[in-house]
């Protein structure tokens, strides 16, 4: 009776979504492990630390040469990512921001760069403030709105940078559609898609007209908050060369130590994610309900402007909730200071609950006219619901919630929080 139950709440959770891509775990488990490539048909790889390796003779290597330019236990990462992409290829690099540099060296000076308008702060930060001082043009656009995104295009315009969905403010971008309309303009521009909120297990950004698909691989695709590493998957083989020859030429790649991590955490990727979606739609659900909340932005909820478009896109959604507070910049921050559970903490997609305050941690690189207009406000905090029980992550949001503001009425009429009232019943009832 209750695996029952358990089936029929996994139906409803994933109503309407794209089905689930075939064989995920199986690929996630084998495909790049083969014992039989090793001679001690090890089955799990093994850690190959070697920076050099013998060569037969001058020049006649067996398939390694340079830790730099290539190793055993990052080919292993490298060859399941691509199977997971539902790519050909996979490079692995040394973090997310790695594999956003090592992309953008394609370009040339006075090549441009259209990105959508709310993404990571590192993004943004390194167009605003790096790829521009190198005479690379970057614009901004709402690529929710495809004429936007049209109307920044120009003739020099050679990579499109979509984020989906976007982080802090969770839009949701159709990739298809706009894959489909950039190529129209010009079938050489490079449409590069920032899978890193939604991992290779809910999104697959080739298969709807993307030509890169990149992660931050600390996050979910990892997902044990102790790798930082990013990773590029391609189908075309001149971007393949292109991005290889750069990732050993500019030597942005991970340690094979966190190749091994990282190829480990693939493993289990199918069953966090799972995970991660069940108790975030739980929290978000909980946060739409309550009065102190303003608004509540989370793709798998109807009332997200862009819900249908991530159901005919997605296979589920990742664990990345944003909402508003009621109130001000207190009320948040004393929300975020009163969690037990959830650590106030940078990054996301790991398996514990952690916590932000974009406008000061994450996007605080971004300019302040900008973070208004993209709606980065001071009430605005970011969760990433980990895998804990949900009854206890949704009890820590509410005594949080309860902490901060001690009635609807004061947030109504603008008045703080009476924390020390708050604080002094607590010591009482404890008997302290």
């Amino acid at each position: 009776m209750e695996q029952n139950h358990k089936q029929d709440d996994q139906s409803e959770l994933y109503a309407g979504f794209s089905t689930a891509f075939k064989s995920f775990a199986t690929k996630a488990i084998h495909v790049g492990q083969e014992p039989e490539q090793w001679k001690s048909l090890a089955v799990v790889p093994p850690i190959s630390l070697s920076t050099t390796f013998k060569q037969n003779g001058p020049g006649n290597h067996a398939g390694y040469e340079y830790s730099r330019s290539g190793n055993p236990t990052r080919n292993c990462l490298e060859k399941a990512v691509a199977a997971l992409d539902g790519a050909k290829y996979s490079l692995a690099v040394a973090s997310g921001l790695a594999a956003t540099l090592t992309i953008t060296h394609m370009l040339k000076a006075g090549d441009s760069i259209v990105c959508m308008d709310d993404v990571y702060g590192g993004t943004n930060r390194y167009f605003q403030k790096i790829a521009r001082e190198f005479a690379l043009e970057v614009s901004f656009a709402d690529c929710t709105k495809p004429e936007k995104l049209k109307a920044a295009l120009k003739n020099n315009t050679k990579l499109v940078w979509i984020e989906t969905p976007t982080n802090p403010t969770m839009k949701v971008v159709d990739i298809k559609a706009c894959s489909d309309m950039v190529h129209e303009h010009n079938k050489d521009i490079v449409v590069v898609v920032d899978n890193t909120f939604m991992s290779a297990y809910f999104q697959r950004p080739l298969a709807l007209g993307a030509d890169i698909c990149m992660y931050s691989a600390t996050k979910y695709m990892n997902g044990h908050s102790d790798v930082v590493m990013g990773l590029i998957s391609v189908n075309r083989e001149d971007l393949y060369d292109r991005l290889k020859f750069l990732q050993n030429a500019l030597g942005c790649v991970p340690s094979p130590f966190d190749c091994f991590l990282c190829n480990r955490g693939l493993k289990t990727l199918h069953l966090r994610m799972e995970r991660h979606f069940k108790n975030a739609m739980a929290v978000a659900k909980f946060l739409e309900t309550d009065p102190r909340v303003d608004r509540v932005i989370f793709p798998g909820l109807p009332s997200h402007p862009q819900h249908d478009v991530m159901k005919r896109q997605c296979t589920g959604c990742p664990g990345m909730i944003t909402f508003y507070m009621k109130g001000k910049l207190e009320h948040a921050s004393a929300f975020l200071s009163n969690l037990k559970l959830f650590a106030i903490a940078e990054s996301l997609g790991g398996y514990e609950s952690l916590a932000e305050h974009p406008a000061i941690m994450t996007h605080a690189s971004v300019p302040e006219k900008e973070r208004i207009v993209l709606g980065i406000s001071d009430t605005l905090i970011r969760l990433s619901v980990g895998l804990e029980d949900e009854a206890d992550i949704i009890d820590d949001v509410e005594q949080a919630l309860n902490a901060a503001v001690t009635s609807k009425e004061e947030v109504n009429a603008g008045r703080p929080p009476t924390l020390r009232l708050k604080q002094l019943i607590r010591r009482m009832l404890r008997g302290t």
